[in-house]
């Protein structure tokens, strides 16, 4: 009896202490497990879900990629392009977006003094002098060491508007349009194979139905020939957001002649009428950004299993065209621009997406980030000729490791991040081996109040060393400025060991982090 009374005594004493201290002792970390089958898999990861999207959109070209030198004359970002260069870019879609419709590619090519200039209704109004057209396309895509995406013209051009684009761009010689690329500087052909029939024509693109857009797609796609060793890679206007409908009748009337399927997800807070700030934002924003980011996982499983029915042997690739998060414009900036400011937030919702995009890589083999530069959830913000690399640009850096390696099979104890009444899975995990032999592992802590300690287990191999990087900050908007250009960037982790077989990982609040074992 006397020993129980000590023991109460000590305990209201601690909890006296810690009130007189202002303080709460601390909530124990989740525990959480993790088992990877590292000699299992046998789905490549492709490199194309790690795609970039670079629109006639504010910035993003004009002023972005391609700007004017002290002499006025237009040439490439060389800044940017290097930076690109170093997160291993494999594709990038273009001329957009809305602005495919409205685009004539005649238009971009020839002498630049030469070409007629153009109204960008769509983004802002703004007049662009065409300087930018194919072959400036095709060079940027040469330097950056991608493939091109070409989205073509359904919405206000022609057929055979889109089939002579094909031909002058694909034709290995001996046809009118093969001879004007050689009279432009380019003798060889480009050898383009992905191609965008129409941009969102359940909207920007057309406001069609499912079925008549199927009656164009069909049309369009016949007159795609191969050309020498060039056979077009077709991808239709898929849904936007949840549409399922519009799924069901674009594989049932289209799909044997499709080779992918362009599906839209935006993350936002608020409305689309009214969205929340980049950068001025609570918990509670940052719980109901998570929330919305996780969605893509259900809408990925529904459209995959539509395909399957369709398509059950898996012939035609899930693209998710345009993806990220979308805020208001950063205060005193053109609206139509789209110019927002990157946070830690935004990089955990690119790091949830791409570990999501791993679980569906059956499916999901395309997958094109908005926007590249200056637009959206960008990579790169420029400005007064100073690049900043954002947060988001750092996961695709840290996750280049997963380009066409393996998939591991994972089973992962995700625990719970509770916010009010609400919960969401705290943890999100993808595995890989590459083919060098080496296992990659990337983990993303939601919860931006708690850390969560794994428990990872590697069934088929063992390993006894791990290297990682981590990408975290001090405060939930923390982000990246001309001034504080590194804000936000990756360090060396150190926080995890091994115990026995097991690798054992304190992965802290609101982290991003890929390790390396052996």
């Amino acid at each position: 009896m006397r020993a129980r009374r000590l023991w109460s005594a000590g305990v209201l004493l601690l909890v006296a202490l810690a009130n007189r201290a202002g303080a709460q002792m601390p909530a124990p970390k989740q525990e959480l497990r993790l088992v990877v089958q590292a000699d299992l898999g046998d789905v490549t990861i492709s490199r194309h879900i790690f795609g970039h999207f670079a629109e006639h959109l504010g910035r993003c070209i004009y002023g972005g990629f391609w700007i004017q030198d002290k002499s006025g004359n237009w040439t490439y970002n060389e800044a940017v392009i290097e930076a690109l260069r170093r997160i291993k870019v494999p594709n990038l879609r273009w001329p957009g977006g809305c602005f495919a419709d409205y685009y004539h590619w005649r238009d971009g090519i020839g002498p630049r003094a030469q070409r007629p200039p153009m109204v960008n209704v769509v983004w802002g109004g703004v007049t662009e002098d065409n300087s930018f057209g194919t072959h400036e396309y095709m060079e940027l895509v040469r330097r950056l060491g991608a493939e091109p995406l070409i989205v073509g013209n359904v919405g206000s051009g022609t057929v055979a508007e889109m089939a002579e684009w094909w031909e002058y761009l694909n034709h290995p010689g001996g046809s009118s349009l093969a001879e004007l690329r050689r009279k432009n500087g380019h003798p060889e052909p480009f050898g383009v194979r992905y191609w965008g029939i129409g941009n969102e024509s359940w909207g920007c693109g057309g406001n069609m139905s499912p079925e008549y857009y199927c009656d164009l797609l069909k049309r369009y796609a016949t007159f795609l020939r191969p050309m020498g060793e060039v056979k077009p890679f077709i991808i239709a206007v898929g849904p936007g957001g949840e549409d399922y409908r519009w799924t069901e009748v674009v594989m049932r009337e289209a799909g044997r002649h499709i080779a992918a399927l362009d599906f839209h997800y935006y993350t936002i807070n608020g409305t689309w009428e009214k969205k929340g700030s980049a950068t001025q934002f609570g918990e509670a924003e940052w719980f109901e950004l998570m929330q919305r980011a996780l969605h893509i996982d259900e809408l990925l499983t529904r459209y995959s299993a539509i395909m399957d029915h369709y398509d059950p042997r898996n012939r035609v690739a899930l693209m998710v065209g345009e993806w990220g998060t979308w805020h208001e414009v950063e205060p005193g900036t053109n609206p139509a621009f789209l110019y927002q400011q990157n946070t830690l937030r935004d990089a955990l919702v690119a790091a949830l997406h791409l570990n999501l995009f791993i679980k569906h890589a059956e499916r999901v083999r395309i997958a094109n980030i908005a926007q590249t530069v200056n637009v959206l959830q960008a990579m790169v913000l420029t400005q007064d000729g100073k690049v900043v690399t954002t947060p988001t640009y750092h996961v695709f850096d840290m996750y280049a490791v997963h380009q066409d390696a393996v998939r591991l099979p994972i089973h992962l104890d995700a625990g719970v991040y509770r916010y009010g009444e609400a919960q969401i899975p705290a943890v999100s995990a993808a595995a890989s081996k590459d083919a060098s032999g080496r296992t990659h592992l990337t983990l993303v802590n939601l919860d931006p109040r708690e850390g969560r300690t794994i428990r990872a287990e590697f069934r088929g191999r063992s390993f006894s060393r791990a290297k990682g990087r981590i990408l975290t900050a001090p405060a939930m908007n923390a982000h990246n400025t001309f001034d504080a250009p590194n804000a936000v960037k990756p360090a060396e982790f150190t926080g995890m060991r091994f115990e026995g077989q097991e690798l054992v990982i304190d992965l802290p609040a609101k982290s991003v982090v890929a390790l390396e074992l052996e």
